[in-house]
């Protein structure tokens, strides 16, 4: 009869997993390492000494059964384990603060809270009304305002994990969001296409999808805005099944992007995120072309790539706070 191979023995320091020891502080201590990259800058933040946090550590990885960190001299680097540790501490951690306060805002010990996640990548008029507007709506019913500015996946996980209350942004094609999300549409946004000046759409001031299609089209990355990236390229993909997005080189700068692009090899355009709403002339524009290094902004001759922008929110939430949002949506005109 054939053995199986034996995997290597483990360290007697992870030999024995004992998870239900694991509590709440080793996961805040963890999480503060993970975040300041080093034991001394996480020990300074958390005012704790060194040692004992470090001792937490070692702790935490006795019980996970596996190293969590590996020890550098120019700092602490997550394992895989590690990892998926930091995703899973990140979202127990926010569920249980976010059960503390409204537990003590039931109690009438603070005032109503509403985390909102406002993505960096938004079309500035529309951030700023949609923030000037809740703003308002929470002063005058009492509540406090937390401001969150990072991505919002296509599915809205930061609400659904309770790690964020509510959010602006980009709706998938039905506009329909996971339980037990609620959802207000606002408006349909189009992008800029930025085009080299000496492509024979550029005179005409638009440009067809096929035509668009045959270019290297730098756009993304994904991650910026899963929902509209997807969806627009399977528009792209009707015209060309093979289409695939370059990721631009410089994410948050359009001019180093369209300077990278004028000076490709083969034509290549530039798709902006979505930018302007759709029928409503941007702010200034005169009919007149924009040029920057020989590129130029120019539309699809069909608001064939669009994108729906919503206020999204949990379902669960206190109805005083559901009630501020849903006057902030209902307010919005463009």
């Amino acid at each position: 009869m054939k053995h199986a191979e034996a995997g290597p023995a483990p360290s007697p320091r992870f030999g024995r997993v004992a998870t239900q020891g694991v509590e709440l502080r080793h996961l805040r201590y963890f999480v503060a390492v993970a975040d300041a990259g080093s034991f001394t800058q996480a020990a300074e933040r958390m005012f704790i000494a060194q040692p004992t946090l470090s001792q937490q550590i070692r702790r935490l990885e006795e019980m996970m059964g596996t190293p969590l960190l590996q020890r550098r001299r120019e700092g602490v680097r997550l394992t895989t384990a590690g990892t998926v540790l930091l995703e899973e501490s990140r979202a127990l951690l926010s569920l249980v603060d976010h059960g503390v306060s409204r537990t003590r805002q039931a109690a009438g010990l603070e005032r109503p809270r509403l985390r909102m996640v406002m993505p960096p990548c938004l079309p500035e008029p529309l951030a700023m009304e949609i923030a000037s507007r809740l703003r308002c709506a929470a002063t005058a019913a009492g509540i406090d305002l937390t401001w969150i500015e990072t991505s919002l996946d296509a599915e809205f996980t930061l609400i659904r994990q309770h790690r964020a209350d509510a959010g602006l942004g980009w709706l998938t094609a039905d506009g329909a969001v996971p339980a037990p999300l609620e959802v207000m549409s606002i408006a349909d946004f189009e992008p800029d296409v930025w085009i080299p000046a000496a492509h024979p759409a550029a005179p005409r001031g638009t440009i067809s999808l096929d035509e668009l299609a045959r270019m290297d089209v730098v756009h993304g990355p994904r991650r910026a805005s899963a929902a509209s990236y997807d969806a627009w390229l399977t528009v792209l993909r009707a015209a060309d099944p093979r289409f695939e997005f370059t990721d631009p080189p410089f994410r948050q700068s359009l001019p180093m992007t369209l300077a990278f692009a004028a000076t490709a090899g083969r034509p290549t355009a530039v798709l902006t995120n979505p930018r302007h709403v759709i029928g409503i002339p941007p702010p200034g524009e005169s009919g007149q072309q924009t040029n920057i290094y020989d590129m130029t902004a120019v539309r699809l001759e069909k608001p064939l790539l669009s994108a729906n922008a919503g206020l999204v929110w949990s379902g669960d939430l206190p109805r005083q706070l559901q009630q501020a949002l849903f006057d902030t949506a209902d307010r919005i005109t463009f």
